[in-house]
């Protein structure tokens, strides 16, 4: 049985929730949820990224809102406890999903061969 994220873990803007809802009334019946996920990568050590999903395993967390759930895998969730995702639309086309609040992880001096802007002294 998946557990409980309570908001303390993760949190969504009202604009987020709205376009979430949006969503999952244009997605297949069999679409159970958002998966949030995390991958390494880059400077920064861990992106993330959403994709609906018709899996929610037992050890994942879930956020159920009224029309859609979200998502999380243990793993994933280790990354974005207090981290709020928010939907920005600027109305000229750039509309995304972003994630606020992200706590620093990997990254540092010398990841990415270049210390220009990293914090990193010489």
């Amino acid at each position: 049985m998946s557990v409980a994220i309570t908001e303390a873990e993760l949190t969504l803007t009202q604009p987020a929730q709205v376009k979430m809802s949006d969503l999952f009334q244009q997605v297949d019946d069999n679409v159970r949820g958002v998966r949030v996920f995390a991958t390494a990568g880059g400077c920064s050590g861990v992106s993330f990224g959403m994709t609906f999903t018709d899996v929610i395993n037992e050890d994942d967390g879930v956020l159920a809102f009224d029309g859609f759930k979200v998502v999380v895998d243990d793993g994933t969730l280790e990354y974005l406890r207090g981290v709020e995702i928010d939907f920005v639309d600027q109305g000229d086309g750039n509309a995304t999903f972003i994630f606020n609040n992200l706590p620093q992880v990997g990254g540092g001096c010398g990841s990415c061969g270049s210390s220009s802007g990293g914090g990193c002294s010489s």
